[in-house]
């Protein structure tokens, strides 16, 4: 069936309406890109130069800190530009593009989130096995595998999208393309498709059960441990669980409800693609005693070697 397709660029409605509020935004929103560059650099940048690349968890932290800055990369820049500009426009090739770059890196993400649970449940159910199970050939496997799961949910979720009609108008309510948004412009009944969305989107849930069944286990294993052996596990574990619920939770919020709800599915999105990957470095940075040592290490002799 052919595809009539009137729409060749999109309009972002963005966040407020309001002139004034938006121009406070544009430097609020700045700051909080380059607090996300640099708060990434320096967890990269720290665990590279350091012992800690050899451990799989910060492995797998270096990974993630890569993502946050691709992720935020493919939405903030744009926000930022379109938050000083009058018009808020996007070319329909673009948009399509910003779609799949977006939920193929959020899919990463998602998923070593998942190997990093899994990680932390074999070092504390099983640390005598930790480093044959997590070697250093298993985590290049899982972090291929994100990327070839990521892969498959954005492109499947993309080949939909451009298999819908766009036959006007073309004012997305949102600051970038996304699904949601993009189905209520879709001229014909978007009902099935919506299913499909969800079921695709149910990724999200896939993962979040995941890493609930990994904590379950670590907890149901540390109940014969004494409390200092509990608080011990449990603080390498803190981290990690902080990131997951202020990623998950807007997440599911916003792709398990259905395209036609009314709900605030653009503040919420600020809320992953903006503050969580700029509080991500704080949280590993000052709940690991291990990150601020290296960091202290690394960052002295980085300032001794300029001076000499």
């Amino acid at each position: 069936m052919e595809i009539h397709n009137n729409v060749t660029e999109f309009i972002f409605m963005g966040l407020w309406g309001n002139r004034y509020i938006e121009l406070l935004l544009f430097f609020f929103f700045l700051l909080c890109y380059l607090a996300v560059l640099m708060g990434n650099f320096i967890i990269l940048l720290t665990i590279t130069c350091s012992h800690l690349i050899e451990q799989p968890m910060y492995y797998f932290l270096c990974h993630l800190s890569l993502m946050d800055v691709c992720y935020t990369s493919t939405v903030v820049p744009r926000l930022i530009r379109d938050l000083a500009a009058a018009r808020k426009n996007i070319s329909y090739a673009k948009c399509m593009t910003q779609l799949f770059t977006l939920h193929l890196l959020a899919g990463v993400e998602i998923f070593i989130l998942v190997c990093m649970a899994l990680d932390r449940y074999v070092a504390i159910v099983k640390p005598l096995h930790y480093m044959v199970i997590m070697n250093r050939k298993r985590c290049h496997m899982l972090i291929a595998m994100a990327w070839l799961l990521g892969f498959w949910h954005s492109i499947a979720l993309l080949l939909m999208v451009l298999s819908l009609p766009f036959c006007g108008p073309n004012q997305i309510n949102h600051y970038f393309c996304d699904v949601k948004p993009l189905l209520k412009l879709v001229c014909k009944d978007i009902h099935v498709v919506s299913i499909l969305v969800i079921a695709n989107q149910g990724m999200v849930v896939v993962s979040t059960f995941l890493v609930m069944v990994s904590y379950i286990l670590i907890l149901y294993n540390l109940r014969t441990r004494s409390s200092a052996g509990r608080r011990k596990a449990l603080s390498t574990c803190s981290s990690h669980i902080m990131v997951v619920v202020l990623f998950f939770v807007p997440c599911i919020y916003i792709y398990v409800l259905p395209a036609g709800s009314e709900n605030k599915d653009k503040e919420v999105s600020v809320f992953y693609t903006v503050i969580v990957p700029m509080l991500n470095p704080l949280i590993y940075t000052l709940r690991n005693t291990e990150m601020k040592l290296a960091l202290r290490k690394v960052w002295s002799l980085l300032s001794h070697s300029e001076f000499k």
